[in-house]
């Protein structure tokens, strides 16, 4: 009998890829999304959006999360849904905290309450780590957000961690550094930096504008990330796992490669102080041993290589 997966935050980014991966694996795919209408842009691309049901629900409603997973029965949560940008969770810090840690302990809730055998998957990010951590990060490594996002990472981070170990229940984090893939939104900085190099090389008068440019992260692919996710919830016994490529690239070299890649001259590169965030984490990467060895979880792809495919698919499709 097929299983059935409920993805929140189905519409993003990692909820498309993942639902296709989950599709391919025979599974029915129900996801949540608090709009009547939501946009399903990103299951279009993928060309999915007849094979799941997408459903209104509110995370931030107990009762409505409760009652959605009671009448669903899935055996498989996976918590995507989040307010995920930092800059933002910056001007709305109050905001970004109800959203990113009520709708966790509801769903946490709700499976306490209604089926203790569903196994529950949380997203986590690498913004849960910052100043004074050393490197690379590990599933050991202390917690020390430095964002409003990365504190509300946090506490979803810890959530998960006490009711498993309070509980009983089968959930587990992915703690994922950075990635990227076509349908990522435009506003965030990669497919921003990739459309402002295309419009600079259409004629436009434009500059890249970087913040602490010499700033290290590590990045990735979003479509192989996802197998990490489903992976986590097949073993005998939940963990969290650092989901990373393990290796970091500066800004600044990003964005010469993508200029690069335009035929354009790297003084379109342009520091702006206003941009510089405090405090600063020179530099941030991750260390993806554990899910190698015991989710058999695979990654090798360089950054650069990831660009090659955003940069082809914006002159294809001028996304």
């Amino acid at each position: 009998m097929a299983k059935t997966a409920l993805i929140t935050g189905i519409t993003g980014q990692d909820g498309a890829y993942l639902a296709k991966l989950l599709l391919e694996k025979g599974y029915r795919i129900y996801g949540f999304s608090r709009l009547q209408n939501p946009d399903l842009s990103n299951l279009k691309y993928l060309k999915i959006e007849n094979q799941v049901e997408v459903k209104q629900g509110n995370l931030l409603s107990a009762k409505e999360t409760k009652e959605k997973i009671a009448d669903l029965k899935p055996q498989e949560i996976y918590n995507l849904s989040a307010q995920s940008s930092v800059d933002y969770s910056f001007r709305q810090p109050a905001e970004t905290m109800t959203d990113n840690v009520n709708s966790v302990i509801n769903l946490l809730e709700a499976i306490r309450q209604t089926d203790r055998e569903i196994k529950f998957y949380q997203a986590t990010s690498c913004e849960i780590y910052g100043q004074g951590n050393t490197l690379p990060i590990t599933e050991t490594s202390p917690l020390s957000p430095s964002s409003p996002y990365g504190v509300s990472k946090a506490a979803g981070h810890l959530l998960v961690g006490n009711y498993r170990q309070t509980y009983g229940l089968y959930c587990a984090s992915g703690i994922l550094f950075n990635h990227e893939s076509p349908l990522r939104r435009p506003e965030f900085f990669i497919r921003r930096l990739i459309r402002t190099a295309r419009n600079i090389r259409d004629g436009a008068d434009e500059y890249l504008y970087l913040g602490q440019a010499d700033n290290r992260r590590d990045f990735g692919w979003s479509p192989d990330y996802v197998e990490a996710m489903r992976l986590m919830l097949q073993q005998a016994t939940p963990e969290d796992y650092i989901i990373c490529s393990g290796r970091s690239v500066s800004i600044r070299e990003i964005a010469e490669y993508v200029l690069t890649k335009f035929n354009l001259p790297t003084t379109r590169i342009k520091i702006d102080e206003k941009l510089f965030r405090s405090p600063n984490i020179p530099d941030l990467y991750g260390d993806p041993t554990k899910a190698r060895e015991k989710l058999g979880w695979k990654y090798d792809k360089s950054f650069f290589e990831v660009l090659d495919i955003l940069i082809e698919e914006e002159l294809e499709h001028r996304l």
